[in-house]
């Protein structure tokens, strides 16, 4: 009888198997072999005034005809926040940022806490503030700024015996220590530049906020990311006027440009004397764009706008985001974070004695059967917005240079390995 029940189970066993090895290939047959795949969208030059999202559909429906590349529902549009400013007019001139300064700071002698080094994206602004004000204080935080602009290394420091979380330093003491305050890529003296645009500008070297309350009690918060905390210690400690760059240009001067939430943040050179400001209204372009394209294609694209992304240069130590946020506006279905299996965790832990068929079958079927909540089976899979995760890949694909590709199409991006 014993027996005759372990045949039973063991045909049931081999039933069972081969069922399974069917049925895993039969998914294999289907299984896309292409996961997520990016493609930066050529447009034409964009100016201000310009149809934007006309140009952006059109110009993802023609590459897609050109390219031989389908479109499928939850395709994604990225644009730069660049083309949706200057489609705006987004400008302001340093006249235009002075002018807002004095009315902010009539007291004339301000302080300017931690800005970051850039040409590129502060240059203009110190221009601006300095010819607002009788005269500028300017505090930089060492060994780098919030971005990770190095003026000298954390071993430049162990050798001096400084420390940057208690010592104060004026520019000569800081000159005195460390020779070489050269970029490491641009090879620009950032405290000899930046003295440069204005002949009120003086500087110091620390870390703490409120080390400006001994020259000025009128301050002006230059970070980004850590502007709300820098501003309460100011407050928190008795600062007169205290305004971030995120205040200023919040509305029009003049007929320039303004954006409401940001101010200068996120802004970029434009010409000599004039910046381009961080987009408003980014909310409507998304939306625009994402029911252009379903009356255009028939297909329900999510749609957002990308600035800087957020990833670290291991050589220069730059982790990039400059601008306030990554993703100024994106459509419904890009919020949250992403619900993945870690699936190396899944593998060496739970299917470690399976062979190869039954791991490939285990795998499609936890994924399908994944909850909302996976725990510790995400273990890994670092808990970024989506938003964050897109516009750092975007933003590698466009660039800043002469790609001419501010538009970026990415498919299956919420597609997995169970996906037919």
């Amino acid at each position: 009888m014993k027996t005759f029940f372990r045949l039973i189970v063991l045909n049931y066993q081999l039933k069972s198997s081969k069922l399974l090895s069917q049925d895993f290939q039969e998914r294999k047959d289907r299984m896309k072999y292409i996961g997520t795949r990016a493609y930066g969208i050529r447009t034409p030059i964009i100016r201000k005034g310009d149809n934007l999202i006309e140009i952006v559909t059109e110009s993802v429906i023609n590459a897609s005809k050109k390219e031989d590349i389908t479109l499928h529902d939850g395709d994604i549009i990225a644009l730069t926040e660049a083309i949706v400013a200057i489609s705006q007019g987004n400008y302001a001139t340093i006249d235009h940022i002075a002018k807002d300064i004095r009315a902010k700071y009539p007291s004339g002698h301000v302080g300017l806490v931690f800005p970051i080094l850039s040409r590129n994206r502060f240059s203009l602004l110190l221009k601006g503030i300095a010819q607002g004000v009788d005269k500028l204080t300017i505090l930089l935080s060492y060994p780098a700024d919030e971005v990770g602009n190095h003026l000298i290394s954390w071993d430049d420091l162990d050798r001096a015996g400084i420390n940057p979380y208690t010592d104060v330093l004026t520019e000569q003491e800081f000159r005195t220590l460390f020779k070489d305050l050269r970029h490491h890529f641009t090879k620009v003296d950032y405290v000899e530049y930046y003295k440069s645009l204005g002949n009120n500008i003086e500087i110091i070297f620390g870390n703490d906020p409120r080390v400006m309350l001994k020259y000025t009690k009128d301050v002006l918060v230059a970070d980004i990311h850590n502007r709300s905390r820098t501003k309460r210690l100011l407050k928190d400690a008795e600062a007169h006027t205290v305004y971030g760059l995120d205040e200023i240009l919040t509305t029009s001067i003049d007929g320039s440009g303004f954006n409401p939430q940001y101010g200068l943040l996120g802004s970029n050179m434009a010409t000599d004397n004039m910046v381009k400001l961080f987009p408003r209204d980014c909310d409507l372009v998304v939306k625009s764009i994402q029911e252009t394209m379903l009356k255009k294609t028939g297909k329900h694209f999510e749609v957002m706008v990308y600035g800087d992304g957020a990833f670290k240069d291991p050589v220069g130590r730059i982790w990039e985001l400059a601008d306030p946020v990554v993703a100024p506006a994106y459509t419904e279905g890009l919020q949250g974070t992403p619900n993945e299996l870690k699936l190396k965790y899944l593998v060496d832990n739970e299917l470690s004695t399976l062979n190869s068929e039954e791991v490939q079958a285990q795998v499609i079927k936890a994924i399908k059967e994944k909850s909302n909540n996976l725990g510790h089976k995400a273990l890994g899979t670092t808990p970024r917005q989506i938003t964050d995760l897109l516009g750092s890949l975007c933003d590698l694909i466009s660039g800043s240079g002469d790609k001419g590709t501010p538009v970026v199409l990415i498919q299956n991006y919420f597609s997995n390995y169970a996906s037919q």
